[in-house]
């Protein structure tokens, strides 16, 4: 039989455990650990002898005190001991939290991104909440949004629906960033937010000149049904791997596919997808089972 005390003592510890979970989660994960998560992915007709070590920075969320400058700093100074040949930046680098929150404006951020150092350079795409954040671009719909102007100010380019052709010992490559898929909020149907995408997975496709393997940048992974098998590899951000994860799903995840595209390594008819867990947080300053993460993509390395 249970007694009294033995009841007590368990209903102590289930609470005392309960505190130290959301300690954890609130004041543990999103703000003091920092992973590195390695892939090595040989993609199917990846150039013999081409081989590729590329950085993955996502959603950094920049704000105060989840997100100082000096974590930021420390991000870029563990990036850069990591030996890439290219840092790829996945967007929403503007902070989507106002409780209790200071964000930091793109000319706090940028300059420290462009300290990034690889041999084949840092590439940027931007996010959505790069368009949500800032309101005279969603009211204008016509000017360059405050963080692609502060990135390119501080010599990081910025792709929207454009490509870039690099080379490494002798074969090339391209680099394709698609512009946001849900940029512009619309209005709102049935308690949920409509959107206005800019993305244009085509044109930017038909931007390639040559047969070289091709590497998509997009910062939500739902474009990846439509993404075709001339793609490589295609990485992503947005869902912060659902911010909490228990043993590989996430309760919530932003994606009109829930866990079929949260995190990891995806593959679907020989095409890869890497999403990548992120570095900040969006709208609860809480991180479990997925702390914040570097992701380092090796291409043409055996897994």
């Amino acid at each position: 039989m249970i007694t009294r005390r033995t009841f007590l003592r368990g209903l102590g510890a289930s609470v005392g455990s309960g505190i130290a979970l959301a300690g954890y989660a609130f004041g543990i994960e999103p703000l003091y650990r920092l992973s590195v998560t390695r892939y090595a992915i040989t993609p199917p007709n990846w150039p013999s002898g081409l081989r590729l070590k590329i950085a993955l920075l996502a959603d950094l969320h920049a704000c105060e005190p989840t997100m100082p400058a000096a974590r930021i700093e420390e991000i870029v100074a563990v990036t850069n001991g990591l030996g890439v040949d290219a840092v790829l930046l996945l967007g929403d680098y503007e902070a989507s939290q106002r409780v209790m929150q200071r964000p930091l404006m793109p000319d706090e951020w940028a300059p420290i991104l462009a300290q990034l150092k690889a041999p084949l350079g840092v590439h940027a795409i931007l996010g959505n909440h790069d368009y949500w954040d800032d309101l005279e671009a969603q009211a204008s719909r016509r000017r360059p949004v405050r963080g692609r102007v502060a990135l390119e100010k501080a010599g990081v380019p910025v792709y929207e629906n454009d490509v870039v052709r690099l080379e490494k010992d002798g074969q090339g490559f391209w680099l394709a960033g698609l512009a946001d898929q849900i940029a512009y909020i619309t209005g709102r149907r049935n308690g949920s937010l409509e959107f206005e995408g800019l993305d244009d997975l085509g044109g930017t496709l038909a931007k390639v000149t040559d047969d070289a393997p091709v590497i998509l940048m997009a910062h939500e992974p739902d474009i990846f049904v439509q993404v075709p098998a001339r793609v490589a590899l295609t990485v992503s951000g947005h869902t912060h791997g659902g911010q909490v994860r228990l043993f590989g799903w996430s309760p919530i995840v932003p994606s009109a596919y829930g866990n079929r595209y949260a995190y990891g390594h995806v593959v679907e008819d020989d095409r890869s997808l890497v999403v990548s867990g992120g570095l900040g947080c969006s709208i609860l300053s809480v991180r479990f089972g997925v702390p914040p993460e570097i992701v380092i993509v090796e291409l043409g390395a055996k897994a």
